[in-house]
């Protein structure tokens, strides 16, 4: 995967958009599944059970076994970890960063907090570290 630049379906991204725009005062979060290609191509959104969900994500173990599931069902592989950052900017946090588990999947993080302009950012999230990566829609 070309760390400096990934592509994202714009339907997909819409996708994404929609659904942290449903829940304006509590993060959303779930996974990407890519195809075979390594194109991001399915949403699995997953409730998310954290204690204070305005501010924080924590993918509901149940559902998170349940979406890996149907992702290798798909012949899929995990590409991504989004969640929505309902009113602060979207960069990771010190507990985004610290809570990351999975150092090959991207995550995206959507903002809504850019007064009605929804911004999506993707970063590489590795040991104490976040590196951004430009995304890049494409018609798919």
């Amino acid at each position: 995967m070309n760390n400096s630049e990934i592509s994202l379906p714009r339907k997909l991204t819409n996708q994404l958009l929609h659904l942290a725009q449903l829940s304006p005062d509590a993060e959303v979060c779930g996974l990407i599944g890519a195809d075979s290609t390594g194109l991001p191509v399915s949403c699995y959104p997953v409730a998310n059970s954290a204690a204070t969900p305005e501010n924080r994500f924590l993918l509901d173990a149940s559902q998170q076994i349940e979406a890996m599931r149907q992702i290798r069902e798909k012949g899929e592989t995990l590409f991504a970890i989004y969640h929505s950052h309902p009113h602060t900017p979207a960069q990771p946090s010190a507990t985004d960063i610290q809570e990351a588990s999975y150092p090959d999947a991207l995550h995206l993080i959507i903002s809504l907090n850019t007064k009605g302009v929804l911004e999506m950012r993707g970063f590489k999230i590795a040991g104490d570290s976040a590196e951004e990566v430009e995304l890049n829609l494409i018609e798919a």
